[in-house]
């Protein structure tokens, strides 16, 4: 049988790939972004399992929109305004995909930062949409090119990573999150907003949703992998009743609703008291290695290479003089470190600028201090 144009079209994951290579116990991987595993909250999670062993309602099929008791805690949680209401996904990622099914014929354009999640764009190229995109700077998109871009290209919507980007790890500052949804009114384009390293900041006050200046005009994506664990595939998508009546249509013929004890397990997590606590201690360890990440790759990257530091989330951008960032990436395996490079975040990989994602939440200091020792040397080597 053949296979659909578009799956042909699109590119597999490198990082997967390159995830798969990092497996070997001599390898420091830096390339994923997976969050440490003595993070995962399981003794908060154990009055739960226990008691769903004597809730059998949860065993049964459920409601495509999701379990109502965890939707009511979201909607309360995340103060949803009455228009607006939250559906349960199996991970944020199938969020991507039902947007991208519900709203997106082949040609239709969506706007992106450039460099992006590859995530997104692989789902967005799989219903063949049109994506292009515009720079990124320290404090968020580029405003001047975003509005030409909305002006001349009329995209159905712009998706971002406003918290923590990934990959770059930039923040977009208040004035740019203002002005962007101003932009998405005025032109009629929804904002899709990706959230998903939110709740991992661990320097300065937390700024207003990128959707809180646009609600008529977004979609947010959130996601639960980064504060319980991925293994739980447990997101949600919150916005307009309107935008959400189409995802919900095209979920019930994906896979009718997501795990209802998952789901259930996920609500005792959140109203457990010392969850609170928890997240505080997920960020307080996240610094710490980010810290020793960022300290040893400034005392020690060879001219040219320049890294900026971050507020949060899991990524830094290492950006590098001109040079083949692929086979500098495999070059550095050798070596025992994985990274990833920069190609794989744009929709077209030619002329893109030189960089490296680094993650700093799956290796301890020790590993992170070795990754960089590895890491300077296979750049001296290969750059000279």
């Amino acid at each position: 049988m053949e296979i659909a144009h578009s799956l042909q079209q699109t590119r597999s994951s490198y990082i997967r790939e390159i995830l798969s290579a990092a497996a070997d116990k001599n390898v420091i991987s830096l390339a994923g972004g997976l969050p440490d595993e003595q993070t995962f909250p399981t003794e908060l999670m154990k009055p739960t399992l226990e008691k769903l062993t004597q809730m059998p309602e949860v065993f049964q099929y459920g409601s495509t929109a999701g379990y109502d008791p965890l939707l009511d805690y979201l909607r309360d949680a995340y103060q949803l305004p009455d228009t607006h209401t939250a559906m349960i996904c199996t991970g944020s990622q199938q969020g991507l995909d039902l947007i991208a099914r519900a709203y997106f014929n082949p040609q239709d354009t969506i706007a992106m930062e450039a460099p992006s999640y590859l995530g997104a764009m692989q789902v967005f190229g799989l219903v063949q949409a049109n994506i292009v995109t515009v720079p990124q700077t320290d404090a968020g998109p580029d405003i001047e090119a975003l509005e030409l871009c909305f002006r001349q290209q009329a995209p159905k919507a712009f998706y971002a990573v406003p918290d923590f980007h990934n990959p770059t790890g930039v923040c977009w500052t208040l004035e740019i999150r203002q002005q962007v949804a101003a932009l998405c009114i005025r032109y009629n384009v929804v904002m899709i907003e990706d959230a998903p390293y939110r709740e991992l900041r661990f320097n300065g006050e937390a700024l207003p949703l990128v959707s809180d200046f646009c609600p008529e005009h977004s979609i947010v994506l959130r996601s639960f992998s980064k504060i319980a664990s991925p293994g739980l595939r447990m997101g949600v998508v919150t916005g307009k009743r309107s935008y959400l009546e189409p995802l919900i249509k095209v979920k019930q013929g994906a896979d009718l609703h997501s795990s209802v004890p998952m789901q259930a397990l996920l609500l005792g997590l959140l109203q457990h008291p010392d969850f609170d606590q928890h997240l505080d201690s997920i960020r307080t360890l996240y610094q710490t290695r980010y810290h020793r990440l960022y300290t040893e790759l400034c005392q020690q990257l060879p001219e040219g290479c320049t890294v900026k530091p971050i507020d949060g989330g899991m990524f830094v951008w290492l950006s590098l003089p001109d040079c083949d960032t692929f086979a500098l990436a495999e070059s550095m395996l050798a070596k025992g470190v994985a990274v990833v490079p920069s190609p794989v975040f744009y929709p077209n990989a030619e002329a893109t600028p030189a960089a490296l994602r680094l993650n700093f939440t799956n290796a301890n200091p020790d590993e992170l201090t070795e990754a960089v020792k590895r890491l300077v040397e296979g750049l001296k080597s290969y750059l000279n």
